[in-house]
């Protein structure tokens, strides 16, 4: 069986939002622009293309509402096909490049598990959210230290910024795994 290629971070903010209801090209391009979802789209004019691919793929299908109206609009749904490509990038391992060069993207796959996936695969997910992060989170202190002794100050300082933002990751999912662990209101399953 061919392995599937992961979706770019722009196809599965597209396909997590639809996921969560039914929208226009227009609510896409409003949702991207005035909330921080904005930070995996480079440019609204992205994300009419990515809607197109999406549906060439069979991912997303598209039905105009409103025809008879002065302002009809393109409303995009998640096909069968859309719903298994959305679990399954959710599901998706954990990998070094997605801790070294995707943690954006791995919290927006968190972002979705609840309504995709249910609470008790966001736990697993975080789990080893948390694993990844403490193994790597060692190298990147040891990289610091050895840029200090070298008298490389500025290196050292700099890397100590990822060396933080590793650690808030960890914290955050800690803080995450309590929440989710003792919320007795968050659903163990829902269905896209």
């Amino acid at each position: 069986m061919k392995e599937q290629k992961p979706e770019s971070t722009l196809s599965l903010a597209i396909l997590g939002l639809i996921a969560q209801r039914p929208l226009s090209g227009y609510d896409l391009r409003k949702t991207f622009a005035t909330t921080p979802m904005g930070h995996f789209s480079s440019s609204p004019g992205a994300i009419y293309p990515a809607l197109k691919r999406l549906g060439e793929r069979g991912l997303v299908d598209g039905k105009t509402e409103g025809a008879d109206t002065l302002r009809p609009k393109r409303v995009f749904r998640l096909t069968e096909s859309g719903v298994e490509a959305l679990r399954r990038e959710l599901s998706r391992p954990i990998t070094a490049d997605d801790v070294i060069w995707n943690v954006e993207a791995l919290v927006l796959r968190f972002a979705f598990m609840d309504h995709a996936l249910g609470r008790e695969a966001a736990l697993e997910f975080l789990q080893a959210f948390h694993a990844r992060m403490t193994e790597y989170l060692p190298t990147l202190e040891t990289t610091r230290q050895e840029l200090e002794d070298e008298g490389r100050t500025h290196a050292a300082v700099a890397v100590l910024h990822g060396v933080e933002q590793y650690a808030a990751h960890i914290r955050w999912a800690t803080a995450a795994i309590q929440t989710l662990s003792t919320d007795s209101d968050t659903p163990s399953t829902e269905n896209v």
